[in-house]
């Protein structure tokens, strides 16, 4: 193997007395490397990645690296993708929940920035045609620690990198600031002050499900109760809660995971995804043995997660007795502050919400706005991500439904007699807020 498939750097000869190499070595450690080449600033990290570009030969590809998740940090991005094409690779961002193009690197040092990314996850630098998963932990020049895990696939032009940016951002989440509204974190207060059931949030990949457990796991935990989380992976880490990830390869699976815990005395326990029927089974019986339980699953909405139970072969009664409370939820864009104006609706996104609201909701009054897009918002109109929601509590009149197998529609028809609102509606009043736009309501309705 070459040094340079080790180090992840070109490698140059030059003439040195020993002593000199031997000094070095001493003086010089892998966190003074590091440190000596974080950037100045990650406000101009764009123009520096460009810079560092330009150096070609004398390129040092542990501080593009470095730059690139600076770069990204700095731009409040979620995901780094290093997507390698014909003769180049696209460096993109995905900055609330988009993703955008930010650099182009030559194809001829793909292999040495991948090479890199794998040294700091401590990966093998000589396997390229299989899968890699990894992480590691980086301290920014603004003192900020990130995690970032790392996926690293095999395709046709090289080696494809995602890297997904984790700070600890769990900690200063609110129901509030997750966009609930007063009635819906009523809601949920509700739920989680209940010694026993599960709570369940529900949506699409991306809709924040894990973030809203973070959030509730941080207010449930208090000395006199145990909490033990199983996940996949484990994306912020909490004090004074015990977090299992799991590892297949090893069979520690959700299920098995779940199994085990059990015998450590928890009073709340967060499975991170209900993903089969056996795992399904498990959590319902753990809440129904006097547990609390939360965990998240893949529906499109609060009300279809009752007849998903059901497809997971849940019984009817079972389902009625543990679920609590299913959120549903989105993430939509919020309007930049800098450049927001008021804006009508348009005729097309007024007919669009024609087919899904009622008329009246629709006439409500109220002005609406947009961002014209500006140097804080990169010319997007947006910054930050608030999410919409709909909070279904569970009572007698759904449990009746439930053991009837209704339909999610009819299931949908009942909750919103009973004061639930619709997701789209919450979405609707956020935009009559200002918070967000028709169009984005419109865009997360049918993610």
């Amino acid at each position: 193997m070459k040094l340079s498939d080790i180090t992840g750097v070109r490698i140059k000869k030059v003439a040195v007395v020993a002593q000199v190499v031997a000094s070095s070595a001493v003086a010089v450690g892998a966190a003074a490397v590091v440190a000596a080449t974080r950037v100045a600033s990650p406000h101009n990290s764009h123009s520096i990645v460009e810079h560092e570009l330009e150096k070609g030969t004398e390129l040092s590809v542990i501080r593009l690296v470095d730059l690139l998740i600076e770069r990204a940090q700095a731009a409040h991005a979620s995901d780094i993708h290093l997507d390698p094409r014909a003769g180049s690779v696209v460096v993109r961002l995905r900055i609330d929940g988009i993703l955008q193009d930010a650099h182009t690197l030559p194809s001829s040092i793909h292999h040495e920035v991948i090479s890199r990314i794998k040294i700091l996850c401590g990966l093998r630098t000589d396997e390229h045609q299989a899968a890699q998963d990894g992480r590691f932990r980086i301290t920014l020049e603004s003192a900020l620690s990130v995690d970032v895990r790392v996926s690293i696939v095999p395709t046709y032009h090289g080696e494809n990198a995602v890297l997904r940016l984790l700070s600890d951002q769990a900690e200063e989440f609110t129901l509030e600031t997750l966009g609930l509204t007063p009635e819906n974190r009523a809601k949920i207060l509700r739920a989680i002050n209940k010694p026993h059931g599960m709570i369940l949030a529900t949506g699409p990949t991306g809709s924040g499900k894990t973030t809203t457990l973070y959030t509730l796991v941080k207010m449930l935990n208090v000395p006199a109760v145990s909490i033990i989380t199983v996940e996949d992976p484990i994306e912020y880490s909490i004090s004074g809660i015990n977090q299992i990830q799991i590892n297949p390869r090893t069979g520690l699976t959700f299920a098995n995971g779940l199994r085990s815990i059990l015998r450590q005395d928890p009073n709340i326990i967060m499975v991170g995804e209900i993903r089969d029927t056996e795992t399904a089974g498990l959590a319902v019986n753990t809440a129904l043995t006097g547990h609390l339980v939360l965990s998240t699953l893949h529906t499109n909405d609060a009300p279809t997660t009752l007849p998903r139970l059901l497809d997971m072969k849940i019984e009817p009664y079972l389902i009625a007795s543990t679920v609590n409370i299913a959120i549903g939820q989105r993430l939509v864009r919020r309007i930049c502050k800098q450049c927001k104006e008021e804006r009508p609706m348009t005729s097309a996104e007024a007919g669009s919400l024609s087919e899904i609201m009622s008329a009246e909701l629709i006439e409500l009054p109220g002005v609406f706005y947009a961002g014209s897009g500006c140097e804080a918002c990169a010319g997007t109109g947006y910054r930050g991500r608030a999410g919409i929601h709909e909070v279904m509590e569970i009572d007698n009149d759904i449990r009746e439904a439930i053991l009837h197998k209704t339909s999610a529609r009819e299931i949908r028809d009942v909750a919103i007699r009973q004061g639930m609102t619709p997701l789209v509606v919450d979405g609707f009043h956020k935009a009559a807020q200002g918070l967000t736009t028709i169009e984005e309501v419109l865009r997360t309705r049918y993610e």
